[in-house]
């Protein structure tokens, strides 16, 4: 096929694009090989620690799977992806085998599992002696349980298991599952009608319901009945030691979301989805009550129950009791969330939020166990007494608060343990190890007086983890252990209680993580996962800093060839995401490492440095404001300064040009991306991949803005480029899933900001990804996006003199 080419105009290259529209349609296409070969490199596998810390289990998993896996028929209802045939989460698979390691001995061994089925939903027992797992075929879902100590899995539940929510929980004996079965009861799968039987009516009542953009939303009765009977299920307990399956039920079939066994064993928190459904929220808003039964499924006390949420404030929580659950350092306490503001975070007030409990047999009076100054997000209980560590989170300030709470009757003053900016990692004070306790629940540790943290020790001079030793009584910390050197490791956890003996995993730039032992100066491997790309460890990678004009410090990792030598200059691209910030100093801190292993895989930017390109991965783009309401106002701006410092740094490191540079992103990195190419000339060409682009689609709020498009009409016009596709004249590559799910990046997104691109006269590309969803899974999507993304830079960015577009004059065709 031809491609029309045209001289050099003003020293440009002129290139007719109409070479794409006409190999558009050919099919999936692969990059070069050595890219398929590293995409097609084994994945190392998951990792697990038993509770009981004598066993490591390993999670083999497989490769990319094939789009005709993703092509499975898919339900997609109430906020879910459901697969009808299996009666669970519509996906593929990932995890295919099993082993074990003893680490004791540090011996290894597979447990035998069934072929060709994917294993999902592991839960360790609360002892660590066993881990029950979903086994997944192609038309049913089964419970199988491995054991420890011998290595070997069996069959619990061949078929019939309801994995729609919540399939499985261990109670505190470590002997009993609690399982949800497809109903019985609910008869053959609901047809669609034909002819419906009416309109699809929707009403407002004269109060405030702003929602999201959410997808996948029920639309009519027909979707309503089917997710229903998707949904239905029958709770049921089986004793996993017994030799003859015992399948207990345990009440009646209902729309069970949860169901939780109270740490003592003695009752069951239930909570189930009411109808009718709403057809503007997912099913996390829809009706719900929350019971506590008694383990014959008797109905001991109702604890909540709300209506559709259809009438939450953006930013805000439902009115009344919200987030209950147990107390895992009591045997039958409920603990729960109440709003003071009425769950609107635009009320001024000094108290937001409370904290209550309430104890078996649930039929007294709450209590009232704390106020809150901001938004209260719950509380991890410890292993002393009844005292859990409480966190609250102011949205404006984003200054986060953990407090040492004690839930007990007639419990002490509440003691701060740390305050910061959520976004001021230096200060991260990591979170703390946990233990379980006599319930089998996992709680903080305090061992001999102290609790230990680990955290990613953010710094300077990039991520170095720790291990610290906090006082319970005075809050001193101690650091016991640091990372150091050019590698990066972090604590799994301890296995001793004075911290003297503990797991990390073990990274450096050309070394995969791997666990590893550390008792005094003795170090062991425990893994020996292997590097899967072994012929890109010569690609250099530094952790770089640089500053914008207004003086926001900036940071990056820079990836260049192998091959690359002093003083050459490289074709460049900057991939990032931009993030919204309080202040500078909380902008400007470094986050990340240069010694973690740099992971080829996926649809990775990393792949252009194997084609001869400079990247400046995770390139910061702060937009700082104190101001909340208003710190989007300066976007576009601070982009463009954020952009221009990493180019005149690339050209004072001497590795760029500061000409042959491009931008891009997914999601808030797309649409970053799109402003870019219509806000400078710093660009000579964008890939944009799964993004939102026309903000009055997503009138009620995106990303941290907090005004509708009714009280901000001009920034929401400000912040859209297809508002200004007309300005958009560098080319731009746009991919997206045909089924993206993410709330506000729909595909018509991109279909409509093509269109207004291709209006204009500008140059772009449109690449609909099918059954792919806001990331891409499907090994032909994968290696098509490569293929893709490779082609239009190699086009666009690479030579030497610009590439001008060229569009035939009228009447001007391509000949094949």
């Amino acid at each position: 096929m031809s491609t029309l080419i045209r001289a050099a105009l003003g020293g440009a290259l002129s290139i007719g694009v109409t070479m794409g529209a006409a190999s558009a349609q050919d099919g999936y296409r692969l990059p070069p090989q050595e890219i398929v070969d590293i995409v097609d490199a084994p994945n190392a596998p998951y990792t697990t620690l038993s509770p009981n810390k004598r066993h490591l289990l390993l999670l083999h998993r497989e490769g990319l799977p094939p789009i005709s896996e993703m092509a499975r028929p898919m339900e997609r209802l109430a906020g879910l992806r459901l697969d009808a045939e299996t009666n669970g989460r519509h996906g593929p698979r990932s995890v295919i085998g099993l082993s074990v390691i003893d680490l004791e001995t540090g011996e290894e061994t597979t447990i035998s599992t069934p072929d060709d089925v994917g294993l999902s939903g592991f839960t360790w027992s609360p002892d660590g002696s066993r881990a029950a797992f979903l086994v997944t075929d192609e038309d049913s879902i089964g419970v199988w349980v491995a054991d420890m100590e011998r290595a070997q899995a069996r069959e619990i539940i061949d078929e019939g298991v309801n994995a729609v929510f919540s399939a499985l929980d261990w109670m505190s004996d470590s002997e009993t599952l609690l399982v949800t079965l497809t109903s019985d009861e609910r008869g053959p799968r609901p047809e669609r009608a034909r002819v419906p039987a009416g309109p699809v009516i929707q009403e407002a009542a004269g109060y405030e319901a702003p929602v999201r953009t959410y997808q996948d939303l029920l639309s009519d009765a027909d979707d309503a009945a089917l997710f229903a009977w998707l949904a239905e299920s029958q709770i049921v307990s089986v004793d996993v030691t017994a030799r003859r399956l015992r399948v207990r039920e345990i009440g009646e079939p209902g729309l069970y979301y949860a169901v939780d066994p109270a740490p003592g064993g003695e009752y069951l928190l239930v909570e189930s989805l009411e109808q009718p459904f709403s057809y503007d929220v997912p099913w996390s808003r829809f009706a719900e009550t929350s019971e506590v039964w008694t383990l014959d499924g008797d109905l001991v006390a109702e604890i909540a129950s709300h209506d559709i949420a259809d009438g939450v404030p953006i930013g805000g929580v439902i009115e009344g009791r919200r987030s209950i659950t147990w107390q895992d350092s009591a045997a039958a306490r409920l603990v729960w969330a109440e709003a003071l503001d009425g769950g609107d975070p635009r009320v001024e007030t000094d108290e937001r939020d409370s904290a209550w409990a309430l104890e078996a047999p649930f039929d007294g009076e709450p209590m009232e166990i704390a106020r809150f100054e901001d938004r209260y997000y719950g509380t991890q209980f410890t292993s002393e007494g009844q005292i859990g560590i409480a966190t609250e989170y102011d949205r404006d300030t984003r200054v986060v608060r953990s407090w040492l709470v004690d839930f007990a009757a007639s419990g002490a003053e509440p003691r701060l343990l740390n305050e910061r900016s959520i976004q001021d990692n230096y200060a991260d004070p990591g979170s703390p190890l946990s233990v379980r306790n006599a319930y089998g629940r996992s709680v903080a540790a305090v061992v001999d007086g102290a609790m230990y943290f680990t955290g990613n020790g953010a710094s300077a001079d990039g991520d170095r983890p720790f291990l610290s030793r906090v006082d319970f009584d005075t809050l001193d910390t101690e650091i016991l252990w640091r990372n150091s050197g050019e590698s990066y490791e972090r604590v799994i956890d301890v296995l001793t209680d004075d911290a003297s003996v503990f797991l990390t995993s073990y990274e450096d730039p050309t070394t995969p993580p791997n666990v590893q032992r550390h008792e005094g100066e003795t170090v062991t491997r425990i893994t020996h996962f292997e590097n899967p790309h072994p012929q890109l460890n010569d690609i250099r990678k530094e952790l770089i800093t640089y500053e914008r004009e207004d003086g926001v410090p900036l940071s990056a990792t820079l990836y260049l060839p192998a091959d690359y030598e002093e003083g050459d200059t490289l074709p460049l691209l900057i991939w990032a995401y931009p993030l919204e910030y309080n202040s500078a100093s909380d902008a400007g801190q470094v986050r990340g490492s240069q010694y973690r292993f740099s992971r080829v895989a996926g649809t990775s930017p990393r792949f252009m440095v194997t084609q001869g390109y400079a990247l400046l991965e995770n390139a910061t783009m702060p937009i700082v404001g104190d101001d909340p309401l208003t710190v989007n106002d300066t976007f576009v701006d601070q982009l463009v300064l954020s952009a221009e410092a990493a180019i005149a740094d690339s050209v004072a490191r001497g590795y760029g040009d500061g000409e042959r540079v491009a931008v891009a992103g997914h999601s808030y990195g797309a649409f970053m991306t799109a402003h870019l190419l219509a806000g400078s000339d710093l660009f000579r060409a964008g890939i944009a991949r799964s993004g939102a682009y026309n903000r009055t689609l997503t009138p009620f709020g995106f990303q941290s803005e907090r005004r509708t498009y009714w009280e901000a009409p001009e920034s929401y016009f400000r912040l859209s480029p297809f508002m200004h596709a007309n300005d958009i004249d560098e080319p731009m590559l746009m991919i997206h899933g045909q089924m993206d799910n993410n709330s506000g990046t729909y595909p018509i997104q991109s279909e409509r900001m093509f269109a207004a691109v291709k209006g204009n006269a500008g140059t772009a590309r449109l690449v609909m990804l099918p059954y792919e969803s806001h990331g891409y899974r499907a090994r032909e999507s994968v290696l098509h996006v490569l293929a893709e993304s490779i082609d239009w830079l190699d086009t666009y960015v690479k030579p030497d003199e610009p590439v001008v577009p060229h569009t035939p004059d009228q009447g001007e065709r391509e000949v094949e």
